[in-house]
């Protein structure tokens, strides 16, 4: 059986711009799969909000994210990606999460160079690791994917925002040399550093577009122009839950039939009754 790891390097390899959703719940997962992409990520900020109900801002911990990835994983065939945060301490703890994602089914681990506690990217109040730590952080995901972790490592640089392009550049390239598969420079403002970050480094590259966030949503021919492998689109789905699920309440509130449902039938087929049906049909034949 072909590895989740697997699936995703011959993924980077075709022509095609990934344009990735990313889930926070097997449920999510699910309807991404079944939507017909090809790809997903596993929101920190999103798993988060759905599973705490807090905000992406380092109260989650490794196991609670690690347990959630699990059941992603074994709820999709599609290849996935995890969000590491910032390894959850230091170099060593980097490896020991590698693995832990990798044995879970994750396609690729993200690590980032954020102060801990973490927080997510299109806020304010960051911080950065010096180039030191950032690039060690780095250098210890590469060494567990070496040593027999059969997962892809993508680098991520907050760097932008707390000391300026030119410094994010320059961990980006860093991260390069270090091995990494993948490289994320968190939010460029503008269309000039997009096309900075894809023509300063070799390698496949992600954007992270967040509605009402600091990097221009631009379509994905441009982005696929500019150089960009990857398309995530981090809080599209959790805030189209949300939408739908206020919608809904405020209908029931006013004595109301809520519009716009899923049909139970739907539902039902979604989640795997159907399958868990002809399964059970089948083992109770063999009585």
């Amino acid at each position: 059986m072909q590895s989740s790891a697997d699936k995703l390097r011959i993924l980077l390899e075709g022509p095609e711009l990934l344009v990735t959703p990313a889930c926070y719940d097997a449920l999510s997962a699910r309807l991404i799969e079944r939507a017909g992409f090809n790809l997903s990520f596993m929101s920190g900020f999103a798993v988060s909000a759905g599973r705490l109900g807090l905000p992406d801002t380092g109260l989650i911990s490794y196991g609670e994210m690690l347990e959630q990835g699990r059941n992603i994983c074994n709820a999709v065939s599609i290849p996935v990606i995890g969000d590491g945060d910032t390894g959850y301490g230091n170099a060593l703890n980097v490896k020991r999460t590698v693995i832990g994602y990798a044995q879970a089914g994750f396609g690729c681990i993200m690590i980032e160079d954020q102060v801990a506690p973490k927080r997510c990217g299109h806020t304010r109040g960051k911080q950065v690791v010096d180039r030191e730590e950032a690039i060690s952080r780095i250098r210890a995901a590469v060494d567990a994917r070496e040593e027999g972790a059969n997962i892809l490592i993508m680098a991520r640089t907050d760097a932008r925002a707390t000391d300026g392009f030119d410094e994010a550049m320059w961990r980006i390239n860093a991260f390069s040399e270090q091995g990494a598969d993948i490289l994320f420079l968190e939010a460029p403002e503008n269309e000039l550093e997009m096309r900075g970050f894809c023509e300063g480094v070799s390698g496949h590259k992600m954007v992270n577009l967040v509605e009402q966030g600091d990097t221009p949503l631009l379509p994905p021919s441009v982005l696929k122009e500019m150089g960009f492998k990857i398309a995530l689109y981090p809080l599209t789905m959790i805030e189209a839950a949300l939408a739908a699920m206020e919608t809904a309440l405020q209908a029931l509130k006013s004595g109301q039939k809520p519009e716009s449902l899923a049909d139970f039938a739907h539902l039902r087929e979604v989640v795997g009754f159907d399958s868990y049906y002809e399964a059970e049909k089948k083992y109770a034949a063999s009585k």
